[in-house]
Parts: structure tokens; sequence; C-alpha cells
């Protein structure tokens, strides 16, 4: 019933979320992003929320004294805004300004900068302006705007979470996206933003050089987008873009001949442990295989409590399974215990593999969304512990180690779970909602 849409976002899955619903009603809309938090402080450099679940890891593990663990708690969240490097928001809030559904220049502002109000002022004229020349999120979210959008993840090394919300956002939009389609564009666009988690500076940082419309400017460069596309404000990706303004001697938004990495940060693998897909992290290590035996776990808490009593040795492949759309239900985020991995200083030794989700902040060798999950009799519901898994991301591939005819045998003999919830709107979700490899969206 309205003739135009403002959507005000702000943490991770609100800002995909608001996009889901404005290409779902397909009346004129506008994403504005609330914006990131500052950083913080501890021993003179800048600090997320990263490295509060990193100190965990490694105060447990007799690294970090009780002391400085505190001094991270308290100083890593100054202010208000969404968690601060790119992570699961901001990579969203990159997706929705190179998708078109953000005017260009408007996300990467900090939430707390008061530039935000003459942003805000800005939107409200694009919204009238969209609604007066009925211009429709479906007019702007093509496949050619999702491609591009697919790039600005992959060359900022953002979260994994982004396969997830693309491919939910497309459902919405009717627009033909696979999980397979994914991964041309992110072999083809190279790393050139240097931005935690794997990199070197935060999210306030692609402001202070730029922002996104820097980011934007490098892939017309690179011919790693269409810049045909239509924006919302009714001008062009390369139109929007060619305004950039760079910050001069700015080291965050790196030219593509000094890009940090030849491809995207996050890859698909595939393979007899994912025959639907999965999504590793790439960003922050030069790790492109892994073979390991599997240690085996059935929920989170009991793999993040193998971490922090030192049970976990270089080498293991920690598999953490029922963590799925269906079987968590809901796909928590590992974070916890990617963090406490990290922090123990396993990182470059130890795999992690699960049906369940990754914070954006999460690095490592870190492999998540396997499909079909654990609940769903997927593979990785017949892995047992000791079994060699094997992941390469050269070849794009995830197996187990163990004779197909075993494997088999394992699944005939699988025997399907009770669901956590038997009634209310979570036995519902259970019952409706669909494989990671199709976003985990809910269909009748």
């Amino acid at each position: 019933m309205f003739d135009g849409v403002v959507a005000l976002v702000a943490c991770d899955k609100t800002i995909p979320g608001a996009a889901m619903a404005l290409l779902r009603l397909n009346v004129p809309g506008v994403v504005l992003y609330g914006g990131t938090i500052m950083p913080g402080k501890f021993q003179g450099r800048d600090i997320t929320i990263q490295d509060v679940f990193e100190a965990v890891g490694a105060n447990a593990r007799g690294k970090m004294s009780d002391a400085d663990l505190l001094d991270i708690e308290n100083h890593a969240c100054p202010g208000a805004g969404a968690c601060g490097g790119q992570f699961t928001a901001n990579t969203m809030a990159t997706v929705m300004e190179l998708i078109g559904l953000s005017p260009m220049g408007t996300a990467a502002v900090p939430q707390l900068d008061k530039r935000k109000e003459d942003i805000s002022v800005r939107c409200g004229r694009i919204i009238m302006d969209a609604v007066r020349n009925n211009l429709r999120p479906r007019d702007i979210c093509t496949r050619a705007a999702f491609d591009n959008a697919i790039a600005g993840v992959a060359g900022t090394a953002g979260s994994t979470n982004a396969v997830l919300h693309l491919l939910a956002m497309a459902r919405e939009a009717e627009v033909p996206l696979t999980i397979d389609d994914f991964e041309p564009v992110l072999a083809r666009t190279p790393v050139f933003v240097d931005i935690k988690p794997g990199g070197k500076y935060v999210a306030a940082d692609v402001d202070t050089a730029g922002g996104i419309p820097v980011i934007a400017k490098r892939l017309i460069e690179g011919k790693f987008v269409d810049g045909s596309a239509v924006t919302v404000t009714g001008r062009t990706f390369a139109a929007e873009a060619a305004d950039a303004k760079e910050a001069a001697g700015q080291q965050v938004i790196l030219p593509l001949a000094k890009a940090l990495k030849p491809r995207g940060g996050i890859a698909i693998l595939r393979g007899s442990l994912a025959p639907e897909g999965c999504v590793i992290k790439l960003a922050g290590h030069d790790k492109k295989v892994h073979h390991g035996p599997a240690r085996v776990f059935e929920r989170e808490e009991d793999a993040m409590t193998a971490v922090t009593e030192g049970k976990i040795r270089p080498n293991d492949v920690v598999v953490i399974r029922y963590e799925g759309p269906r079987g968590g239900p809901g796909m928590r985020e590992m974070l916890g215990v990617t963090g406490a991995i990290v922090g123990a200083g396993l990182s470059d030794d130890v795999a992690l593999v699960t049906d369940g989700r990754f914070s954006g902040a999460t690095h490592g060798f870190m492999i998540a969304h396997v499909a079909p999950e654990a609940f769903n009799g997927g593979p990785i519901a017949a892995v047992e512990e000791g079994d060699q898994i094997t992941v390469d991301a050269t070849r794009g591939v995830l197996d187990v180690e163990i004779p197909a005819e075993e494997l088999k045998r394992r699944l005939a003999a699988w025997k399907p779970r009770e669901p956590s919830y038997k009634t209310g709107v979570m036995a519902k979700y259970t019952k409706l909602v669909a494989s990671a490899s199709e976003g985990a969206v809910t269909r009748v």
C-alpha cells in the first residue's frame, strides 16, 4: 500500500532481509544502512569484535592474560554501529551499493558520523525520484547486477554468508542464480581491499579511503562487472563509479596491480562430503589443501569445549554437524569456535567443516554450508571419528576418504533425528526450509 519504501537496516541479516522484502513487493525502494561501528583500541592497535572471540581462545590456551582479555572485551565495541570489519553487515552493505539498491557513497559512512544526516536526506530525494519514475527493485536487481554484487564480495574478501543471502535475494527477484554460478565470478576477481578479518584495516577505513564507489571503480577498471547495470538513482553502475573520490595515498583499497590475492576470498567446493556444495573461506591465509582425521561433534558447544580444553591437535579436521538450516534449526554462526581455533594458534594447522554457518569475522581454513546437511541424511552425517578428510580449494573438492560402498552402507544405516521443535513457528520453519545450497529459503 506504500508508493515507495525506505528500508532502514543495520546488522547482518536485516540487510538481505530488507532486500528480499523489497524484491518480493517490487515497489520502488531504497536501502539505507545504519553504518559500521568505529574500531576499539588495544595496546595502540585497532580492534573489533573479532579480536574478542580470538582472545577467548588465546586466553583458554594460556597465550593471553585475564587482564588483557578483559581489556579487549572492554574496548572492542566503543559505540553504536555494526561489527567493524568486512564481516556480514559490511559485506552486505557493500552488496547493496554494488547491486544498486543503496545509493553509492552511503553505506561506508560510520554509524555515528554526522554525514549520515545528509545521506538520509539524499535517500529521501532518491526514493521520491524512484516513485516518480516507477523504478522498481526488480528493474535494478538483474542477473548482471547479481554478478556485480558477487564480484564485490570476492574483491573485498567478504563474508561467506553472502552466498546464502544472494541466493535468497535472487529467488525473490525471480532471477536464475545457483551456487555454481558464484565460482566463475569468484575465480576471476582478485582480492584488492585490505580489510579485516583477513586483512589489516577496519570498515571505517574504507570510508576514509573514499568509500565503496572506489571499490566499484576498481571493479570497472578490471572489467569484473557490468557497468551498464542500473542503480536506484537511475544512473548506471559505471556512471556512479566514475564519481568516486579516492583519498590521496590511501592503502586500504589497493590498485589492481597490487591485489592481495589473484582470486576472491571465498570459493565453492563439492565432493563426496558435500555433493550439493559448500563454501570455504580463503582470505587471511595462503593455505589451499588440508588432509587429516575427522574430530566429530554433534553441536557447536561440544566443539568449543574441545578447543578451549586443548583437545584439538594440529592436522585435525573439526566436523560440527546438525547445525544446518533444519538441524540447528537455523544455521548458527560458528564464530566462537573459529575464533577460539585462531586464538589458540591453530588456524594454519586445523580445518573446520560444518553444515552450519560462519560469522563474517571468521577466518582460517574453514568450510561451511555443507549440503546436504546432517539432519537430511547428507554424507556429513555418516562421518566417523578418525575418517580422513581432504579439502582441496585448488581443485574445488571436499571429500571424505572412505570407499563409496562404505559411505553408502553408513548412510543406509543412518536414522533421522527427531526435530528440536515439534510445535510453533520453529517447527514450521524446520519443515519448510530448503538446503543451504539454495539459500536456506523457506518454501511451500
